[in-house]
């Protein structure tokens, strides 16, 4: 297929009816963990799953397609991706990464910096000054998470690209929260793009997975060698669900978007809502350059709440809402990013990123919007009335 196309189309028709074997109109799934050889001396396209499998090759060049790369590799989880673009990194040499990131992302450098594979800066890359600062160190890699998990904070992808580049980094930016759906950071300068497949991709909770996708066909073949190398591609069974998960992605987020949208506005005018890190508001700080570089705001959104509300309490009283980890898929998902998805933070680490013990994430499923809000203020009505007889524990340590 070509960029002829319209990306719904992309995501609905790559791989149909390309079946030669049995005319298969739906993809097949290859679980052969190798393929046989018509002469010793002639090495077939696939030979060992590790190194390359036909089910995992259709979700590559699904996503390679839709995110304008020539070269991907699909991996076990999120967090492979993020360790497989690492191997470009050597002793010595220095990884500039966003101060606010995802606590498994901030986790795995702060480990690796550790055991002195590389120098780490976390750095806050919405301030041109402190960013400018960082590069005097010509950082290797340069990672851009934008929106930032979880507080939805907006980096400029285009300018630190610039100026990354112009500093000798490699680019590399985390679109696991819009997805191609909503941004392409390779249009924008960036060099490489990866994403947990677990979240928008797949969008039915049931598949963890990863992806690596690079805009230039040598440094994704790099990547795919270090990918065979290491042991981290992804099962093909895994890439058969999250293929079938893409096939619907347009239109579920276009939904959840809208959803949040609404839930939002909602929410912005009660007492009880101290601030919403939402970029679909135009108060945001980074409103004007998410709407530049995105085509949507997304359906994540954050929220810090009053102190009078009891925000475990919150959780405890919501029906729809599941607390739990992860997001983007079918279902709404609410979490205390400081004791679940960035508890492995230091609570120095947490402090500086802005990451309180008030902020709940809000994932936005496919639930019918009405009833998703009158849930959350049926939460905050039983949790407000709680904390005003007995502040919780949580609640006594913020204040």
């Amino acid at each position: 297929m070509t960029r002829e196309y319209h990306p719904q189309t992309l995501a609905a028709a790559i791989g149909v009816a390309t079946d030669r074997g049995h005319n298969a109109v739906s993809p097949p799934l290859h679980l052969s963990a190798n393929y046989f050889w018509r002469d010793p001396e002639v090495k077939p396209e696939y030979d060992y799953s590790r190194s390359g499998n036909p089910t995992r090759c259709q979700l590559e060049k699904a996503l390679c397609e839709l995110e304008g790369a020539a070269r991907g590799v699909i991996v076990s989880s999120g967090m492979a991706a993020i360790d497989l673009v690492l191997n470009r990194v050597d002793p010595g040499q220095t990884v500039i990464a966003p101060h606010d990131c995802y606590g498994g992302t901030h986790r795995l450098l702060s480990a690796r910096a550790k055991k002195g594979q590389f120098n780490v800066l976390f750095v806050d890359q919405t301030s041109a000054n402190a960013f400018d600062e960082a590069l005097l160190c010509r950082p290797k890699l340069v990672l851009i998470e934008t929106p930032s998990n979880p507080l939805l904070r907006i980096t400029d992808i285009k300018s630190c690209a610039e100026k990354a580049k112009a500093a000798g980094a490699i680019v590399v930016a985390d679109n696991t929260f819009l997805s191609p759906v909503l941004q392409r950071p390779l249009d924008l300068g960036c060099d490489i793009v990866l994403h947990s497949t677990t979240k928008f991709i797949n969008g039915h909770s049931d598949v963890v997975g990863g992806a690596v996708l690079a805009r230039d066909a040598a440094l994704g073949e790099d990547l795919a060698w270090w990918g065979n190398c290491t042991g981290v591609t992804g099962a093909p069974f895994d890439a058969f669900l999250t293929l079938r998960g893409l096939r619907t992605i347009f239109p579920r987020i276009e939904r959840q978007q809208t959803s949040a949208g609404e839930i939002v506005e909602k929410l912005a005018s009660d007492e009880r809502v101290a601030r919403i890190h939402y970029p679909g508001l135009k108060s945001h700080p980074g409103h004007e350059i998410a709407a530049a570089q995105q085509t949507g705001f997304g359906s994540m959104f954050s929220v810090e709440f009053a102190e009078a509300v009891d925000v475990l309490q919150l959780l405890r009283n919501m029906d729809l809402f599941t607390i739990a980890e992860s997001l983007g898929g079918f279902e709404s998902l609410v979490c205390v990013p400081s004791a679940m998805t960035h508890a492995s933070m230091t609570p120095e680490a947490r402090a500086t990123a802005g990451i309180s013990e008030r902020l709940v994430r809000f994932s936005i499923g496919l639930e019918h919007a009405e009833d998703l809000a009158l849930d959350i203020f049926k939460g905050l009505d039983a949790a407000a009335n709680n904390a005003s007889l007995d502040a919780s524990p949580l609640l006594k340590r913020a204040c």
